[in-house]
């Protein structure tokens, strides 16, 4: 008579493979399933330490194993009835990227200098996990996809932006680094939300109820969620970028709300108040109206979340494309945001970030934060300020920059009181600091 046992089997969800790279310096989780009741033991090739536990009625079961700050390549073996030996394993960072088309956008698709950036691309100590498209309506607890090497085959059709960020995290902090790239061009930030959000909070799912059914991909809440990002918790991550917000200015308007209920719900999933970078959507010609800039001033506002950074990329982008090609600095200002938040390195990494405005006599003096250098490109000199009265009528204002504080003029405006900067789809940014990097547009009232 066969035995029982036989028929059950030790297994993994897609996200444990060959190749891994696991959170260094962690306590990491590791699960799957087994047969109710039956033994589950983890051996690692850094540490005689023994792991085990019994997986439960519902055949799950899960350990957690702790990781050392080491080099070169690990085994991990699983066993129950049978054995699952997980091989090339490295312990270094782990970032999870998501968003929609300009995180997804990869070297093969098109970009600046792409065959050089190909031809570089033996990275053996950078590991790709690409998520595959897919939708659900509940959340999932496995996806397709498993872990691969860079290689110029891998990379050409991975995303740019967090191959570059990975590149230069790997060459800073000389450790491996893995990158799940979880992103669906055209998307907007809803669908990658537990849906059950919109179900308790009316202005929320009223914001859902703006969105436009195209032929993109999917705009009902929780759809993406529960198919490419649930099944990824909780494994352990160092933190997440994240490029979306173009396919939200059907309802820029909430864009604040929406975003920062998507940050808090992830940390809220994963447990942990992780590290949230992401890039402001460039200027673009997004019609008539503000829609394209009410965006990008709702990201600024989204900073005031702990632990939050934000890519500039006004001077980088491209007005006639929404995809614009230069992913290299993207992924470098993304870098430089995580080496100085997370690995604190010495790197200038944060643009000029309106702190606030008053009125000095006849003037309106605006206070920036990371203002070191503060000045206006000469390449592009005419004044993006403008202030208003109370009717909300804006005209554009002379401005100076004293000690690197912003003073503006407006002989048509006798009582000021807001100030807004670079406010339009398609205006790019032309005041930088020392780190060369471009003030945010915003839309302030003045103090």
């Amino acid at each position: 008579m066969t035995p029982l046992y036989s028929f059950s089997n030790v297994s993994l969800p897609s996200v444990f493979s060959d190749n891994m790279v696991l959170q260094r310096n962690a306590r990491v989780k590791i699960w799957g399933w087994a047969k109710p009741g039956e033994d589950v033991n983890i051996k690692l090739s850094w540490s005689d330490e023994k792991f085990s536990t019994t997986a439960d009625k519902n055949a799950g079961w899960e350990i957690t194993i702790t990781t050392p700050d080491i080099r070169g390549a690990q085994e991990i073996r699983i066993s129950g009835y049978n054995e699952i030996t997980l091989r090339n394993v490295l312990l270094g960072e782990v970032w999870l990227v998501s968003g929609q088309s300009n995180m997804e956008w990869s070297a093969g698709a098109g970009i600046d200098n792409a065959e050089e950036a190909i031809a570089g691309a033996n990275q053996p100590d950078i590991r790709f996990f690409q998520v595959a498209h897919r939708t659900a309506n509940d959340p999932q607890e496995d996806l397709d996809g498993s872990w691969v090497s860079s290689t110029p085959e891998t990379m050409r059709n991975f995303s740019a932006v967090a191959y570059f960020f990975g590149k230069k995290i790997n060459t800073e902090i000389n450790v491996p680094v893995g990158l799940f790239n979880s992103s669906w061009g055209g998307t907007p930030a809803e669908v990658w939300m537990p849906a059950a959000i919109f179900e308790e909070n009316e202005e929320l799912e009223k914001a859902a109820s703006l969105l436009p059914d195209d032929q993109w991909g999917p705009h009902l809440p929780g759809k993406i969620y529960n198919a490419m990002i649930a099944p990824l918790i909780p494994y352990k991550i160092a933190g997440i970028l994240w490029y979306q917000g173009e396919s939200n200015t059907a309802n820029a308007d909430h864009y604040k709300d929406i975003f920062s209920a998507l940050i808090k719900s992830w940390r809220n999933k994963w447990k942990e108040e992780l590290p949230f970078f992401y890039a402001q959507i460039a200027p673009f010609d997004y019609g008539e109206g503000y829609s394209g800039v009410k965006v990008r001033d709702a990201q600024r506002e989204v900073l005031e979340l702990p632990k939050t950074g934000m890519v500039m990329t006004s001077d980088i982008g491209n007005i006639h494309d929404i995809h614009p090609q230069n992913k290299l600095d993207v992924g470098l200002r993304f870098a430089d945001l995580a080496l100085a938040e997370v690995y604190g390195k010495d790197v200038k990494a944060h643009a000029p970030l309106v702190k606030h405005a008053e009125i000095n006599g006849k003037e309106v003096k605006v206070y920036f934060d990371n203002e070191e250098g503060l000045k206006i490109d000469k390449a592009n000199p005419d004044t993006q300020f403008e202030i208003a009265g109370e009717d909300e009528l804006f005209y554009p204002a002379e401005a100076s920059i004293k000690k690197e504080v912003v003073h503006l003029r407006s002989a048509k405006v006798k009582d000021p009181v807001f100030v807004r900067f670079s406010w339009g789809n398609m205006s790019t940014s032309n005041l930088f600091n020392e780190a060369g990097l471009p003030a945010s547009s915003f839309n302030v009232r003045i103090e």
